[in-house]
């Protein structure tokens, strides 16, 4: 079963292994594949859900919504978030003004078939619309009922700090933040995760394996395996590119002595490392296919020692994106549309 871990200085809990479906729910797997997919992650004790709005543009919502039904929802942590392009793409359909976080809080709802969420985040910083106004609607969401705590994704660690002064004089905190992190990602460390810490928020994760390149079924000179999420154009294919460097494919396969000393499978050991960072309440991971949750979830409670921690740095040398800029270079200039 998974292991809990609390959501920054907050009292909530959340499975440290946590069910995403990004990619996946209403668009790469079909609805009956997904909701067994949830299930898969119910059974092996994974209490904790993580979706957005953009997802397949409101499908995954409604895919996870349906496949939650009939479980007690007070035993459920489900977390949605709000800012990129949903709807037909109007003037105010994406971002983080008044309008578009109460009128996204609404839609997700009705897509998840419930009365509230119990972690709403913010999926990217908005540079058009005033942080004042971004933290008001966000406590207004909190004192309405429809969403227990406040998060954010892919926010700078300054854009935290100001987040959460706004916050706490509105009277609510921010309790955690949603970066991309894994062997092969580290730019949260030197700045986001410090100012986390210092803030009050712990990190939920997401693509630990680095879309599947921490697995090591990507081989360096050889052709993509058919069917992989490098092959899929419906957007993974963009996301895993940056990856498949043969030089980084190459110190990938020097992982599996790390591996196989522990008895567990790369995947696992890319899930295991993000759960060192003390800082890290959660991993996210997806699954098209049940089998791949259950494996995945075999990564709560691994230990990995110091020393095998400091061979992983050693075979993955510079191969390692540590730049910190690179966390505000993923919130857009200007809304999207």
């Amino acid at each position: 079963m998974v292991n809990y871990r609390y959501l920054g200085n907050s009292g909530l809990k959340i499975t440290e292994i946590t069910y995403g479906n990004w990619l996946t729910h209403g668009s790469q797997v079909e609805n009956d594949v997904a909701t067994a997919c949830v299930h898969a992650a119910l059974d092996a004790g994974i209490t904790s859900f993580d979706t957005a709005d953009v997802y397949a543009n409101g499908a995954a919502e409604s895919v996870l919504g349906a496949a939650l039904q009939g479980q007690r929802r007070e035993s459920l942590e489900v977390f949605t978030k709000v800012f990129w392009t949903t709807g037909p793409g109007g003037a105010n359909d994406s971002g983080l003004s008044r309008k578009h976080i109460l009128e996204s809080i609404n839609g997700s709802l009705k897509r998840l078939r419930t009365d509230y969420v119990d972690l709403y985040q913010a999926h990217r910083f908005d540079h058009e619309t005033p942080l004042e106004e971004t933290m008001q609607a966000f406590a207004d969401v909190v004192r309405q009922g429809k969403a227990l705590y406040i998060g954010v994704s892919e926010w700078t660690a300054d854009q935290i700090r100001q987040g959460q002064a706004l916050a706490k004089d509105l009277g609510f905190s921010l309790i955690s933040s949603q970066p991309q992190y894994s062997m092969l990602w580290r730019v949260i460390e030197d700045e986001v995760v410090p100012a986390s810490k210092e803030q009050g928020l712990s990190q939920i994760v997401w693509s630990p394996i680095a879309q599947g390149v921490l697995t090591g079924k990507y081989l360096p000179g050889q052709a993509l395996p058919a069917g992989s999420r490098a092959t899929d154009e419906k957007g993974g294919k963009n996301m895993i590119a940056r990856f498949l460097d043969d030089d980084v494919l190459a110190r990938v396969q020097g992982l599996r002595p790390v591996a196989d000393e522990l008895g567990i499978t790369m995947a696992q050991l890319a899930v295991a490392w993000v759960l060192q960072n003390d800082n890290v309440a959660a991993a996210i991971v997806g699954a098209s296919r049940p089998e791949q949750v259950r494996e995945n979830v075999a990564a709560s409670g691994v230990t990995i020692p110091a020393e095998l921690m400091a061979t992983i740095d050693e075979v993955l040398g510079d191969v390692v994106q540590r730049d910190p800029s690179l966390t505000a270079a993923s919130s857009p200039a200007k809304r999207p549309s």
